[in-house]
């Protein structure tokens, strides 16, 4: 499966470092295939500036990437990111053909002014809930959770519970033992109940 994570300038660190190790890790123990490719897509393919100055290259801009099978959108500080038309219709037709979409963090803020997020069960860092629900008065916010699983759109809090539930998603889509297997071999203490 392709996974490819959505990444901007200001993006949080480990809203994408995180679930781009879990995937990488599950391929990595699983001994007998290769379940899952994934990848860092920015709008334009150049080099982002993540939050702290953190550089990044990503693998591919909006018109060079693979096939996407998991659509996931890292947070951070979203502001100008929300602003841009292009940005927005690439989500939501990449979330249309994507057999699920997934955030981490404020990510869900992408999400809903896509109209992926409808009338969804979402969460997202606890200090943003406020914001969501003001924004956007339709979607059920859910406090104290670690991710949420509406079925082809997961939503989860804020930064390192992108692991938690990058780690769901290895259990989901190819086995509870591969995703305990990649828990363990990155030496992480996996929420395993969102």
């Amino acid at each position: 499966m392709n996974v490819g994570i959505y990444i901007y300038d200001q993006a949080e660190v480990l809203d994408f470092s995180g679930p781009f190790e879990v995937f990488s890790t599950a391929s990595r123990v699983c001994k007998n295939d290769n379940p899952f490719d994934v990848f860092l897509i920015s709008e334009s393919g150049n080099a982002i500036s993540a939050r702290a100055g953190y550089r990044v290259m990503p693998n591919y801009g909006f018109n060079d990437h693979p096939m996407i099978d998991v659509l996931i959108v890292a947070g951070g500080v979203h502001s100008n990111e929300i602003g841009k038309s292009q940005v927005m219709e690439w989500i939501s037709q990449q979330s249309t053909n994507a057999s699920i979409t997934a955030s981490v963090c404020t990510g869900a803020f992408l999400l809903a002014k896509a109209k992926v997020l409808k009338e969804h069960k979402v969460t997202t860092h606890w200090e943003d809930m406020a914001n969501l629900r003001s924004e956007f008065p339709k979607l059920n916010v859910i406090e104290n959770v670690r991710w949420i699983d509406e079925g082809n759109i997961i939503t989860s809090g804020g930064i390192s519970a992108g692991i938690d539930m990058s780690l769901h998603l290895v259990s989901r889509l190819h086995s509870n033992d591969l995703a305990e297997k990649t828990a363990r071999q990155m030496d992480f203490s996996w929420t395993k109940n969102s």
